[in-house]
């Protein structure tokens, strides 16, 4: 099924990313959820067959299809797999912000790379002391002649470990408006002063690296200031208005690939020789269900469509994301009481995707924190 009808290249896109995840994730899914390693092959066939990056303009070698397509290809390959799905499309991460508020020099030196698979980005914002206020951060960036150096701690950076730039957020302003105190900077990550330590142990996404990154008298080219001085905060914003698009797409994939699961084995699980497939609760569940993520699909299409005409509304990707992640949790875990107790070893798939989908309750921002942006939109707060 689809949210909103789509045109013959849509079709397309949809249908070759459906088709290579189904091919080649099962290839690394369950092995890099073990050991918690990142799929390096899976990323650099991903990027040669044009699925990473997509909404990158082709002045910079993207192939400029907006959002809308980017979401498609972002549920096909989390239908399949969660984490591995987020590894391979995750390596843009920050890409968003910096076509939207970087230099013509600086995107022409990094964005190209990108889909290409010839790099890695990420963008650092979340501090041990800061997380959903973004404002909270203490990094601290000090003008020094024709560089500036960059102090502090980042945690929980995707592809923080293998990452080779990322948009790293610092305070480089000590009195103003709070929201006026901040300013982006892209860091090349093999700079001296930088120490990276890869998380493991994390309850799900365990194919996307995440880590906790040291900044230490880091000396950036004055050039690399993203954007205006002091409009670091409104850059993290643009991005999240944004990268909520494809959470929102995570989500739907993620529930559409447990449903689909969790039919084929209500067709096949009998109790007492009946087919579960043929009692009434598990059909009302699945009914449930199907229509959940229909609801979570169209709105997270909405909003894609509305970015791509450059309407951009803050509460709008906040209701996508909230609602799809909110939807995949219930369907994920619907799923899960559907496969019973077969459901809760290691070695079936819809164990993986109950760990996994949790994230997306929380990154890209809290559920109550999303909520908390939609009322005060609404009220005029």
């Amino acid at each position: 099924m689809a949210g909103i009808e789509l045109d013959r290249e849509q079709e397309d896109v949809k249908l070759a990313a459906r088709e290579f995840a189904e091919r080649e994730i099962p290839k690394f899914s369950k092995s890099c959820d073990e050991r918690e390693e990142f799929p390096w092959k899976l990323w650099k066939k991903a990027s040669k067959h044009g699925f990473v990056g997509v909404f990158i303009d082709k002045k910079y070698d993207g192939r400029e299809l907006g959002y809308f397509d980017n979401a498609l290809i972002w549920e096909e390959f989390h239908r399949v797999d969660p984490g591995c799905g987020f590894a391979a499309l995750g390596t843009t991460i920050g890409a968003e912000t910096l076509e939207l508020n970087g230099s013509e020099g600086l995107k022409e030196k990094y964005l190209p790379h990108l889909p290409k698979g010839e790099a890695i980005m990420a963008i650092m914002v979340t501090e041990p002391g800061a997380g959903s206020d973004v404002a909270g951060i203490d990094s601290k960036a000090v003008k020094e002649g024709g560089y500036w150096v960059l102090n502090g701690t980042k945690m929980f950076s995707t592809n923080g470990s293998i990452a080779d730039y990322a948009v790293v957020l610092c305070r480089t302003e000590d009195h103003g408006e709070r929201y006026t105190r901040f300013s982006t900077f892209i860091v090349d990550l093999k700079s001296d002063g930088i120490k990276r330590v890869k998380l493991r142990g994390k309850l799900g996404m365990r194919a996307s690296d995440t880590a906790e990154v040291h900044f230490e008298d880091v000396y950036v080219p004055k050039e690399n200031l993203m954007g205006k001085r002091g409009r670091g905060f409104h850059h993290v914003m643009d991005f999240f208005n944004r990268s909520r698009t494809w959470v929102a797409a995570q989500a739907v994939g993620v529930a559409q690939g447990a449903l689909e699961m969790a039919v084929k084995c209500a067709r096949e699980k009998k109790v007492s020789g009946t087919p579960l497939s043929n009692f009434q609760a598990i059909q009302f569940r699945v009914a449930e269900m199907a229509t959940e993520i229909e609801a979570a699909r169209a709105l997270t299409h909405k909003v894609c469509i509305a970015i791509d005409r450059r309407e951009v509304i803050p509460e709008l990707s906040a209701m996508a994301k909230w609602y799809a992640a909110k939807i995949c949790m219930e369907v994920v875990d619907g799923c899960l009481q559907i496969y019973g107790r077969d459901g809760c070893f290691s070695d079936c798939d819809i164990s993986r995707f109950s760990r996994d989908a949790k994230a997306l309750e929380i990154y890209e921002g809290t559920k109550e924190i999303e909520k908390w942006l939609i009322g005060r939109k609404i009220l005029g707060v």
